[in-house]
């Protein structure tokens, strides 16, 4: 049988940590046996699901990169697939219509609340419902009464739980529309799923989906509860704590390799190893590696993670990536050196893709002003001159290379009897703006002849001005 697996969100939100968790070890599953991954769109909330949050969920499963196979599967496309269902179920006699009303049913809440009882249906409709005339009814399952159900979940080992302890739970509401637990489970029958891989807050559900399957005849599949991701603090993983969309982590400049990789951690592990290829992380994926204890996100973790891989991947790649940032900042990549000689000299200096635009801006756009600390320290009425002779040499260059550039500026730093530095920190400050910036003479070459000449005219005039 073939493997499947599916990540099934509900369109109400974004694309979060826990869900792109989950979404990553159900694909690395199906990759690692040669199956296939399904994406389905669970929308049957019809109040809270949201266009915008289905193109959320798409937009994040592209930027990771987890390509699914087939879907995305839509359940409100489904709706007469899954009346069909309900009525089998009516007419096998494993479910039946319940005209309780609210009234009655939050009455019956609060007295078994008081009693310290476990909420729960008491069944009153199961065998003689009482008909009410103006009561839409819905469609309870009858779960069986006796016997237990076993999970033998791939995470946390068998769980059993008493059929006793279920109630027969609502499969179709008043309007006919079909509740959670029973859409997912001919989702994942028609479909062909064997390995539900999920959070573990579905544990409850679990149980009460198998039975419905065993009711239609239909294949268990294979679960597999992940635990939770809780903040550093252990609480609930929360905005405060980094639980925010998928997408933010792409605007904020994280690489979406990093993110995959500082995912597949939490709550996995092979040996000591951190960071993980994609090839490598399908191979050395097991589901009985995962932690059965919740994990706890590291926002620290993330960006040591990022910084390796944008020191580490192929410069083409994380150019590709800052082009979008660099778009972001207003600056046209066209305007200034290649992107991927920009990475190069940039990388290892930035954990972030935000702060490598942020910081390279000057090679693409002139600066309005001069940082004023550089300025003062750097910009000393002799500098004039040196800056002049610079600009002399270099303008009679005719090969603008970074070797040629830096024993220029070495050459004139001995003629004049000074320090290297003030020879090329206030050359940097008058090209860059800025005390910081990559070697001096890889700035040159990326800055190029033109605006390198300019800009010295430029520090040339502000010196004079200022004396």
């Amino acid at each position: 049988m073939t493997t499947k697996t599916r990540f099934a969100p509900s369109p109400t939100g974004y694309l979060h940590i826990g869900g792109a968790r989950t979404a990553l070890f159900s694909w690395l599953y199906s990759r690692k046996h040669g199956g296939r991954f399904i994406l389905r769109i669970e929308d049957t909330d019809l109040e809270r699901s949201t266009q915008e949050s289905v193109n959320a969920i798409l937009e994040g499963m592209t930027w990771l990169g987890l390509e699914y196979d087939e879907g995305p599967f839509y359940q409100t496309h489904r709706f007469e697939r899954y009346k069909a269902v309900i009525q089998q179920l009516l007419d096998q006699g494993d479910a039946y219509y319940c005209y309780c009303s609210k009234e009655e049913l939050e009455q019956l809440r609060n007295e078994q609340m008081a009693n310290k009882e476990k909420p729960r249906y008491n069944g009153k409709c199961r065998e003689t419902p009482g008909v009410s005339e103006g009561v839409m009814p819905v469609v309870r399952f009858r779960n069986p009464s006796d016997g237990e159900v076993v999970i033998r979940d791939l995470v946390k080992g068998d769980i059993v739980v008493s059929n006793k302890e279920l109630d027969d739970l609502i499969i179709a509401r008043s309007d006919g529309s079909p509740t959670y637990n029973l859409s997912v489970v001919v989702d994942d029958m028609d479909m062909g799923v064997t390995h539900v891989i999920r959070g573990d807050d579905h544990i409850n559900n679990t149980p009460r989906q198998m039975n419905i399957l065993k009711a239609l005849g239909a294949p268990i599949p294979e679960y597999a509860h992940l635990p939770m991701i809780l903040g550093a603090d252990g609480a609930r993983l929360s905005k405060r704590h980094g639980a925010v969309s998928v997408m933010q982590y792409r605007d904020e400049g994280y690489l979406p390799e990093a993110l995959l990789n500082y995912l597949v951690r939490l709550g996995w592990s092979h040996g000591d190893q951190e960071i993980f290829s994609l090839d490598e992380m399908i191979e050395y994926f097991e589901l009985k590696d995962v932690n059965v204890s919740a994990s706890s996100f590291n926002p620290e973790k993330l960006l040591w993670l990022n910084h390796q891989y944008i020191m580490n991947s192929d410069p083409a790649h994380v150019a590709r990536h800052l082009s979008w940032h660099m778009g972001e900042q207003g600056i046209d990549p066209t305007d200034g050196p290649d992107l991927v000689e920009l990475v190069k000299v940039q990388k290892e200096r930035c954990k972030t893709l935000v702060e490598m635009a942020t910081i390279s801006r000057y090679f693409y756009k002139d600066f309005d002003e001069y940082d004023e600390k550089a300025a003062k320290k750097n910009f000393k009425s002799e500098s004039a001159d040196v800056l002049q002779q610079l600009h002399d040499q270099f303008s009679g260059l005719d090969n603008w290379q970074g070797e040629v550039l830096h024993q220029i500026v070495v050459n004139l730093a001995e003629t004049l009897g000074l320090n290297l530095g003030k020879v090329a920190q206030p050359l940097r400050v008058a090209v860059c703006g800025t005390s910081v910036s990559p070697p001096i003479d890889m700035t040159l070459a990326l800055l190029g002849r033109e605006k390198t000449l300019a800009r010295l005219v430029r520090a040339v005039d502000f010196i004079k001005s200022l004396n």
